[in-house]
């Protein structure tokens, strides 16, 4: 397999972090539930949060990762039978996720600092805590982060739906091209 993207398909680069991304938020969605269900006397109270954070942090690292990936090896272009709107709706998807995914993670990161101390990662380094005096700033990013959180899930289920519509009803090569194949 390739390292990077051919005209044909996705390359093991942009696969991997493709299915990691999609792994990542969909476990940070479960965590992010289960986690606000937790009472005070919680083993996981406070172990659950800093891991949400940690994981978070790391995953705007590999979000920018792969946005400099994608400048660096472009994806192959949309198959032939693709008209305009389906290659537009395209484009807006693809900007939709990559644009809210971040934006999550800023409303994440003004939750965990709006107290004005740092985000450990991991128990490695610390983020500081840079901007902290938005006024009502845990409660306006917390209401950010869980209605985009959910967006955002609807919206890469429906991201999914479609990649299984191009594969089973249209039957070209969409999602076998995340896959690292040709296709047909």
């Amino acid at each position: 397999m390739q390292w990077r993207n051919s005209v044909s398909r996705y390359g093991v680069i942009s696969i991997a972090l493709h299915w990691l991304v999609a792994l990542t938020v969909f476990g940070l969605f479960g965590v992010g539930l289960w986690m606000v269900g937790l009472d005070y006397y919680s083993t996981w109270y406070r172990t659950a949060p800093d891991l949400h954070k940690s994981v978070g942090l790391t995953l705007f690292a590999v979000m920018l990762l792969r946005v400099l990936w994608r400048l660096a090896s472009p994806p192959p272009p949309p198959p032939a039978n693709h008209g305009r709107l389906t290659r537009l709706a395209s484009t807006a998807g693809h900007a939709v996720l990559y644009l809210g995914l971040f934006v999550l993670m800023a409303s994440g990161y003004l939750i965990s600092t709006a107290d004005g101390r740092g985000i450990s990662v991991f128990g490695l380094f610390d983020v500081p805590a840079t901007l902290t005096s938005i006024p009502d700033q845990a409660d306006i990013a917390g209401l950010v982060h869980e209605y985009l959180a959910w967006g955002l899930v609807i919206f890469a289920g429906l991201h999914a739906l479609a990649a299984l519509k191009h594969h089973f009803i249209d039957r070209d090569a969409t999602l076998v091209r995340m896959f690292g194949c040709t296709g047909k």
